[in-house]
């Protein structure tokens, strides 16, 4: 059973997972409108990622005996300066995201909540993965600077990325759910 304080504290990093995805999306449409299709499609992939970042934390919430809430989000930015703007943004907030991913981690060792504190661990290595994502991006988005020939390139690149569900995470009726817990169901 989670305590209180890190129930609360679960809540609210969902929150943040659910505003990243709602960050990257707003970034697609900024790309959309600058006709940049390819750099759009990078950000849909990141959006969905962050919300299956956000379902599976709600899902361990609820699966450990606490209350899943879903908070208001705030509202992300719509526009900015260039394309390299918005990846240097997309840089700064995976490394934000990692802080708020180890202060999580240290009220699970605080709560000395052992159960909690290794199934972060799957965040804290994923966030391994997204900063050198968004490192490698933003040094394409850099090293093409104002040439408008290397940032085409650089676009259709990157519109080559692809999401899917991960294998082992599924939305089910609410027939298959009773009874068990959300976590209990996989292939």
């Amino acid at each position: 059973m989670l305590s209180e304080q890190m129930n609360e504290a679960l809540n609210v990093q969902a929150n943040r997972e659910l505003y990243s995805s709602y960050l990257y999306l707003s970034m697609s449409y900024y790309f959309e409108s600058i006709r940049m299709l390819g750099f759009a499609s990078w950000m849909r992939v990141q959006a969905g990622e962050e919300l299956v970042h956000t379902m599976k934390m709600l899902d361990y919430v609820a699966s450990a005996g606490g209350r899943a809430k879903m908070l208001a989000v705030e509202a992300p930015q719509l526009s900015w300066a260039s394309p390299g703007a918005a990846f240097q943004h997309v840089w700064n907030h995976e490394r934000a995201v990692t802080g708020l991913i180890h202060a999580l981690v240290n009220v699970a060792i605080a709560e000395e909540d052992e159960a909690t504190k290794s199934f972060l661990q799957w965040y804290v290595d994923e966030q391994v993965e997204e900063e050198e994502s968004s490192d490698d991006v933003l040094n394409k988005v850099k090293a093409a600077g104002n040439d408008s020939a290397a940032l085409q390139a650089a676009d259709r690149e990157l519109g080559s990325r692809r999401f899917k569900f991960p294998r082992d995470f599924e939305i089910f009726p609410y027939a298959a759910l009773q009874g068990r817990t959300i976590g209990s169901l996989k292939k």
